[in-house]
């Protein structure tokens, strides 16, 4: 659905990853890696995003990093848009209100590196957690999505994730 209005499949990714959450921040090489695109991509994607005002740069250690912009006007509109188009919403919404003493919700796996594979890997991590209605919720929304959502209730060692909700 977005892949068709951002017809960059580069920028997509680079938007997902600095707007699926807004402490999120990378410098070029190493989304190239993450992407496995070419470094030139994702240059001039980041150049592009820059001069329109949707990322900002900041220099560490000779790199410059960039993280979404959360002072730009449509900061949170494209954030509500990336979440509704990840499906992100609807799960952390559902989750929170029926599924136990939930401590912290967070993307893992493909989204979580930018990439619409169409599966969703989602960490649930809590205590008394009513798995049965996890289970139901990931089918659910998963049919409405047309992704394929796999939930994770354990931590899952080296695993890179974007945390979208925490009581931390």
């Amino acid at each position: 659905m977005l892949d068709t209005l951002i017809t960059s499949k580069t920028r997509l990714k680079l938007l997902i990853k600095f707007f699926v959450s807004a402490s999120n921040q990378s410098h070029l090489r190493g989304l190239a890696d993450e992407f496995q695109e070419s470094t030139n991509a994702i240059r001039k994607e980041l150049n592009q995003l820059s001069e329109a005002g949707y990322l900002e740069k900041t220099t560490a250690k000779n790199k410059i990093l960039y993280r979404a912009n959360t002072k730009h006007s449509l900061f949170e509109p494209l954030q509500k848009l990336i979440h509704t188009y990840l499906g992100i919403d609807d799960i952390v919404d559902n989750i929170l209100h029926q599924a136990g003493d939930i401590q912290e919700v967070s993307l893992i796996g493909d989204y979580a590196e930018g990439i619409d594979s169409g599966k969703i890997d989602v960490l649930i991590l809590g205590e008394n957690l009513n798995q049965a209605y996890l289970l139901l919720l990931a089918d659910k929304v998963g049919k409405k999505l047309q992704k394929s959502i796999i939930l994770h209730t354990s931590e899952i060692p080296g695993k890179h994730r974007i945390i979208l909700y925490s009581v931390k």
